[in-house]
């Protein structure tokens, strides 16, 4: 497996409303879409540019106008993010991971009976 670019918190925040779009963005039709964020526009600007330094997203002069669109394919990046999760806290066991959510309070009976329609149980 090919490692990802290390992204940070913030910058995941703006990957996450690219990936959710699904379209090249101005910085502010992203600010736009972080509505619970306090950032300006400039802190956006500058997380894109990082982002565009790591190969996460490429930018695109249109006019006088910057578009910005995500490289880092999403389902990739989540599953190598899930994969060095459970590497890190369960020991590589991703039954462990299961029973550990098994057991927690935040499972309604509805995710669990999801969960065996999705694997047959």
């Amino acid at each position: 497996m090919n490692k990802l670019p290390v992204i940070t918190e913030a910058e995941l925040e703006v990957m996450q409303v690219l990936w959710r779009k699904k379209k090249a963005m101005k910085i502010q039709e992203v600010l736009d879409c972080l509505e619970k964020s306090l950032w300006k526009y400039n802190t956006v600007g500058t997380l894109l540019l990082r982002l565009e330094s790591k190969g996460a997203v490429k930018s695109e002069k249109e006019g006088r106008v910057i578009l910005y669109t995500p490289l880092l394919d999403e389902g990739e990046y989540k599953k190598e993010k899930t994969f060095d999760f459970i590497k890190r806290m369960y020991n590589g066991s991703v039954k462990e991971l299961a029973v550990s959510l098994f057991q927690s309070d935040e499972m309604s009976e509805d995710d669990i009976e999801e969960i065996r329609k999705l694997f047959n149980l």
